[in-house]
C-alpha cells in the first residue's frame, strides 16, 4: 500500500508540474528543471515559450545587442520617398478583371497584362521584385482603384523614407530627409523627421504594394513565402530629383552618418539618362566631406548594365552596402561575380555561395592598400539568415549589428515589441559551409549561440539566423529596417 501511495503522489506532482510548465511558461527554466529533476522523473518537457529554440535564441539574442561605445547623433538620409498603398495583390488583379496566365517577368511594364504576368512569376517563387509601369494613364487608373479599394492601406514609402523613419524611432538621433515629399507623405512621416523645405512638392508619388501570403494560390501559383510585388509611374524618385538637395543640406545640417538610396530607380530613364545621372550621383557624393560613413541601400533591379556601373562607379564612393539575396545573385551576374551562373536561388540561399559573393564584393571593389575605394562593410539580409561582412579594421560592435539587424525582422513583421517566440520559427539551416570557392568551414547552428563568426583574408563574416514571423502582418520595408537597425547598433572606426 506504501508503495502505491509513494507511485500515486509521485504521479500527482509529475501531472502537477506539467500544468506549472503549460501555464506559467515565462518562470525561470532553471527553477522549473530544478523541480522536475528533484522528483527524479526523466527528462524535463520543453515548454513552448523561452525553452524553445525560438525563445533561447532570442534570449541569447538581447544579452548580445549592446550599444556602440561612439554613437550616431545625426543621421542624414535620401532620395527616395513615396506614399505606399499597400493592398492585396490577387484582390486588386481581380478586380482589374485579371485572371492568372503564364508567369513572366518583365523588366518594364507596358500594360495590365505585363502587370499580371510579372506578378504571378514572383508569387509562384515568393520573391520581392519591384518594377517600373510605363504607362502613366494606365498607371493612374490602376493607383486609383487601388487607394480605393476596400482594406487599401497607406504608409510611408520609399528606402530612404523608411529608414528615416526606423532611426527617427530613437528620439535621441536628429534625422534629415530629403526626396519628393508630397503632402500625404509628409503627414505620415514621424515627427522626429526634419524635411528641408526644398523637398516638399505640392502631389504625392504613389508606390503600390501587392502583398500576397504564404501558401496562398491564384489559379496554378502557390506562394511558398509571404512576399510583395511593387510598382509605380514614378518620375520624380526616377530622376533622382532631390539629390542635389540632399547634398547642398548636408552642410549645414552636418551629420555623422549619411545613407543613400534610390538608385533603382532610375532603370526607368533612358541609357543616356542614366550615365549621365550616375556621374552626378558620383560627383554629389564626392563632395560629402571625408570621413562621413556612406551607406548605400540597393533595391530590386533588371538593368544589369545600370548594376555593373554602380558597382564600377559607386562602390569605391560608399563606405557600407545593404542588400538581399535577389539585388547580390543580380549583381554578381552584372559584373561577372562568383556563382554569376546560377539563374536564381533554389529555395533558401546557400550560404557559402552567398560568402562567396561578399567576398568578392569586398575583395574586388572593397578598400584595399592599392585601390582607392572607402567600401569596407556590407549587410546581406534574406528570410532565414543574415550576414555582415566587413573588412577587418574599420567598424566595431558588428556582432550585435547583425543580431539588431535580425531581430527586429522578426518584430517588425508580427507588428510586436519584442520576439514572440509562439509566434515565429527557426528555419535557417541548421549546417551549412561557409564557402564553395574555397575549402570553407562546416558550421552547425546553435540557437544558445545565435552568432557565427568566420574569417577570410582580413574579412570578418558575421552570420545569424532570422526568427521568422509566421503569420507576418506586413512584409514592406523589412529589408530597410533591418538596414537601419544594423547601422544604429555600428560603429565606424575613423579613418
Amino acid at each position: 500500500m506504501a508503495l502505491w501511495r509513494g507511485s500515486a503522489c509521485a504521479g500527482f506532482l509529475a501531472l502537477a508540474v506539467g500544468c506549472v510548465f503549460l501555464l506559467e511558461p515565462e518562470l525561470p527554466g532553471s527553477a522549473l528543471h530544478s523541480l522536475w529533476s528533484s522528483l527524479r522523473l526523466g527528462p524535463a518537457p520543453v515548454s513552448p515559450g523561452p525553452l524553445s529554440p525560438e525563445g533561447r535564441l532570442a534570449a541569447a539574442w538581447d544579452a548580445l545587442i549592446v550599444q556602440p561605445a561612439r554613437r550616431w547623433r545625426r543621421v542624414a538620409v535620401g532620395v527616395n520617398a513615396c506614399v505606399d498603398v499597400v493592398i492585396s495583390g490577387v484582390k486588386l488583379l481581380q478586380a482589374l478583371g485579371l485572371s492568372p496566365g503564364n508567369g513572366r517577368d518583365h523588366a518594364v511594364l507596358h500594360s495590365k497584362s505585363d502587370l499580371e504576368e510579372a506578378f504571378v512569376y514572383f508569387m509562384g517563387k515568393g520573391a520581392a521584385a519591384e518594377r517600373f509601369f510605363s504607362d502613366k494613364e494606365t498607371f493612374h487608373d490602376i493607383a486609383q482603384t487601388a487607394s480605393e479599394f476596400p482594406g487599401a492601406q497607406h504608409y510611408v514609402g520609399g528606402n530612404a523614407a523608411l529608414i528615416g523613419q526606423r532611426f527617427a524611432a530613437n528620439t535621441d538621433l536628429k534625422v534629415l530627409l530629403c526626396g519628393p515629399i508630397g503632402p500625404k507623405l509628409h503627414e505620415l512621416l514621424d515627427d522626429n523627421v526634419f524635411v528641408p523645405p526644398e523637398s516638399l512638392q505640392e502631389v504625392d508619388e504613389f508606390h503600390l504594394i501587392l502583398e500576397y501570403l504564404a501558401g496562398e494560390e491564384w489559379g496554378p501559383f502557390k506562394a511558398p513565402h509571404a512576399n510583395r510585388f511593387i510598382f509605380s509611374h514614378d518620375l520624380s524618385n526616377g530622376a533622382m530629383n532631390m539629390l542635389e538637395v540632399f547634398v547642398s543640406s548636408l552642410e549645414e545640417f552636418q551629420p555623422d552618418l549619411v545613407v543613400l538610396s534610390g538608385l533603382h530607380m532610375m532603370e526607368g530613364q533612358s541609357k543616356e539618362l542614366q550615365r549621365k545621372r550616375l556621374l552626378e550621383v558620383v560627383t554629389s557624393i564626392s563632395d560629402i566631406p571625408t570621413g562621413i560613413p556612406i551607406h548605400l541601400e540597393l533595391a530590386s533591379m533588371t538593368n544589369r548594365e545600370l548594376m555593373s556601373s554602380i558597382v564600377h562607379q559607386v562602390f569605391p564612393a560608399v563606405t557600407s552596402l545593404g542588400l538581399n539575396e535577389q539585388e547580390l545573385l543580380f549583381l554578381s551576374q552584372s559584373a561577372s561575380g562568383p556563382h554569376a551562373s546560377l539563374s536564381s536561388w533554389d529555395g533558401i540561399p546557400d550560404v557559402g555561395m552567398v560568402s562567396d559573393i561578399l567576398f568578392w564584393i569586398l575583395k574586388e571593389h572593397g578598400r584595399s592598400k592599392s585601390r582607392s575605394s572607402d567600401l569596407t562593410r556590407i549587410h546581406f539580409h534574406t528570410l532565414v539568415y543574415h550576414i555582415l561582412a566587413t573588412v577587418d579594421g574599420h567598424w566595431a560592435n558588428q556582432l550585435a549589428a547583425v543580431a539588431a539587424g535580425a531581430r527586429v525582422a522578426g518584430t517588425q513583421a508580427c507588428a510586436t515589441e519584442t520576439i514572440d517566440a509562439s509566434r515565429v520559427s527557426l528555419r535557417a539551416p541548421q549546417e551549412f559551409m561557409t564557402s564553395h570557392s574555397e575549402s570553407g568551414s562546416k558550421i552547425v547552428l546553435n540557437p544558445n549561440k545565435p552568432v557565427v563568426e568566420w574569417h577570410r583574408e582580413g574579412i570578418t563574416f558575421y552570420f545569424t539566423p532570422v526568427l521568422v514571423c509566421k503569420d507576418p502582418i506586413r512584409t514592406v520595408g523589412l529589408g530597410d529596417a533591418i538596414s537601419a537597425e544594423g547601422l544604429f547598433y555600428s560603429e565606424a572606426h575613423p579613418d
